[in-house]
Formats: C-alpha cells, structure tokens, sequence
C-alpha cells in the first residue's frame, strides 16, 4: 500500500448516500473512515466492502447533532488514523450526514427546527472547523445540500432553508481556507430513492412518478447517481473546481 495515499472522513457513511459516497471514494484509491450515528454493524459491513476493494478503512460513532462531542471524537480519529492508517492527519471531509423532517412550514416547530439546524447546519459548520487541524494542507471539503434548496415543494421549509445556509458557508469557507489549498464544493442532490425520509420518493410511488414527470432525464434518483460525483471532488482532476454548488438531479425542474 502506497504510504501517501490520501485518506477521506465521510459522516453518515454506513448507508445510503453516505455508503455509496464512501465505496466510490474507495473505488478511486482513496483510503476511508466512515461515521455512523447507531448502526455499527451496518458500518462495519462498508468497511469490509472498502477493504475487500483494496483500501483501508474504519467506522466511528458520531452522532453529528452533539457538538460539544466533537473534540471527543477528533481524539478518536487522530487515534484511528494513527493505529489504522500510520499517518497523523486526513484529507478530504464529506459532510453527509442528516436527517429528513417533511412538514408543512406552518406546523413545523421549535424541536424539528433546532434539530434539524443542530444536524444539517451547526454539526458540519463546527465539525469542519475542529477538523481543521487534523486536515492536510491541499485536500478538500465536500458539502451536502439538496435540490430543494432551488426549487420548492412543500414541506421542506426548515430543511431547505438549513441546506441554503450551508451552500453560503460553502463559499464563506473556500474563500478563507484556499491559503491552504483547501477546496470547499458542496452536492446538491435531487430526490433520490433511499431510506431518507422514510423512503417517500423510493416507496410512494405516486410521488416517484410525479417526480420522474419533473426529471429531464425522465427518473428519479438512485444512490449510484451520487457517490460518483463526490468521489471525484476527492481526486486530483477536480483540483480547479472551488466554492462550486454542483446539483446532481438529472435535470429537475427546469
């Protein structure tokens, strides 16, 4: 195993687009630490797919929304990374990790609000900068958003607006990083079928053909649609492409 391969943290990264993230990742020679919030077995079942792919990995617990646990678990990683993978520092952060609240604006309340900011909006915003120093000079950081974040269905007012919060952090933050070399994207997923959300696009399937009808592309999404395209923000070919919202919807809304 080549000793400057690079390493990537991805949250949430023991099932659906988080999984798929972390094995195309893996898939471009890319070592991984996976976090997971409670299904550790379902974590350690990507790490063995990672592995059996020729790279190292590893999972550790994270639960995004407890911030004040975050100087914790950076203890973890740099032990990990140590122990594991015989280096001192990671290179690229995807923030994927998040939940799905679906309510209408008018009956959304103060607990799904803080929960959802905690989550999709304070976690990565602090994650990110206490990571800071345990990161390579020249890597980068990958950002989640939603297409929701564009165009409106009702329901996702909080969530949307939370996501629209971190695609202006997104270029707050490759504005003040790039003197590290430190390229910030974020992804912009549109709806895709996975169990986010309680699987509404992937399981209604009168919504999924609704959505379908929107979809230049005439579907919806598949998680295999996404991984790729954050994988590549990993690799050197991506290495002009800064402070950059990339929307992967098949042409949503047009």
């Amino acid at each position: 195993m080549a000793v400057n391969t690079k390493i990537a943290l991805v949250t949430g990264g023991s099932r659906g687009l988080g999984k798929n993230m972390a094995i195309a990742i893996a898939k471009k020679g890319i070592d991984v630490i996976i976090t997971y919030n409670s299904k550790k077995e379902e974590a350690d079942m990507v790490v063995k797919e990672i592995e059996s792919l020729g790279q190292r990995a590893a999972s550790l617990q994270l639960n995004v929304a407890k911030s004040d646990t975050f100087d914790a678990f950076l203890g973890e990683v740099k032990a990990t990374l140590k122990n594991i993978f015989n280096t001192d520092k990671f290179d690229f952060l995807v923030n994927n990790a998040g939940i799905g609240i679906h309510k209408p604006f008018i009956e959304t309340t103060e607990t799904d609000f803080d929960e959802l900011s905690n989550i999709q909006f304070k976690g990565p915003f602090f994650l990110t900068q206490k990571s800071l120093n345990v990161m390579n000079d020249g890597g980068g950081i990958v950002n989640i958003s939603t297409g929701l974040a564009r165009f409106s269905f009702p329901g996702y007012a909080a969530y949307a607006s939370m996501k629209g919060a971190m695609e202006t952090l997104t270029k707050y933050q490759a504005k003040e990083l790039g003197a590290r070399k430190i390229k910030v994207n974020i992804v912009a997923p549109g709806a895709i079928e996975t169990d986010f959300g309680h699987g509404a696009v992937r399981d209604n399937e009168q919504l999924n053909q609704h959505i379908a009808s929107l979809t230049a592309l005439g579907r919806v999404g598949l998680p295999d649609d996404i991984g790729g395209v954050v994988a590549f923000l990993c690799t050197e070919d991506a290495r002009w492409v800064n402070a950059q919202r990339i929307e992967v919807s098949g042409g949503m809304m047009l």
